[in-house]
């Protein structure tokens, strides 16, 4: 039987990812609330590991990396997707979602972003769907912006997929608050970046409503050119594209 321990720091506390390759084992671990990774080779294939969210075939060659996010995703912590000089983007949880309420309730927000559910607590179960079917199924989505000096959540920026587009898609939002200090734009090219060298995309999308002229500034200085003008929703929308992205700095936390 194989048995490993994994230390992974979060937070500045030691925690332990344990590898197994042998089912009741895996079981007794995960009864006592312990995070479990399935090794899987040639001599176990007949043991039932369905159950399991994450499996190796080389257990002695993981990337700290990689470790830290299993642990993250099996203990329901969210992962830190990148740094920037200013900000923090990491996985959205159910507790950002009271910020979320007070960023979207100025009108200069929902001016031109779709609202959020009516009941808090719709969109905090749609957010523990979405780290379920989003995060976990593509390694990304629509992330939380955090101020690295004040710990503060300050908006949403990330990569999607839009129903009827073949393209991933740029979203972002800022609150009014930290609009003006070269937030949008740092967290943005921070983005692109790691959407090219970490999720190795070459083209992406975004479509910004055409009288919404901040953002389109934002997106050509990003490098976006004009592709087409859609309707969407019963609104107008450019339908930008950019195909040279920047370089990632690899500010990976």
């Amino acid at each position: 039987m194989y048995l490993k321990k994994k230390k992974v720091l979060i937070d500045g506390t030691e925690r332990i990812l344990y590898i197994t390759d042998h089912k009741d084992t895996a079981e007794q671990l995960r009864a006592a609330g312990e995070a479990v990774l399935i090794y899987l080779h040639a001599d176990n294939r007949d043991q039932d590991f369905s159950g399991y969210l994450f499996a190796v075939e080389d257990p002695e060659d993981l990337e700290p990396e990689y470790v830290e996010r299993v642990y993250r995703r099996l203990k329901g912590l969210p992962w830190n997707i990148l740094e920037t000089a200013s900000c923090l983007v990491r996985e959205t949880t159910p507790e950002d979602v009271d910020v979320f309420y007070r960023i979207y309730s100025n009108p200069a927000i929902t001016r031109y972003m779709e609202t959020l559910y009516p009941e808090v607590e719709q969109e905090k179960q749609y957010v523990r769907e979405y780290i379920e079917k989003v995060y976990t199924f593509y390694g990304f989505g629509v992330w939380t912006v955090v101020e690295r000096e004040s710990g503060a959540v300050i908006g949403r920026a990330g990569i999607s997929y839009r129903e009827g587009f073949e393209e991933p898609e740029l979203g972002f939002i800022i609150g009014v608050p930290w609009q003006g200090k070269g937030y949008a734009y740092e967290v943005c090219e921070a983005i692109l970046g790691y959407a090219s060298a970490a999720l190795g995309f070459t083209r992406i999308q975004a479509l910004v409503e055409t009288e919404n002229l901040p953002s389109l500034r934002l997106c050509r200085k990003l490098g976006f050119d004009y592709d087409s003008k859609i309707a969407l929703r019963e609104r107008e929308y450019y339908r930008l594209i950019i195909t040279e992205l920047p370089p990632w700095r690899r500010e990976l936390l």
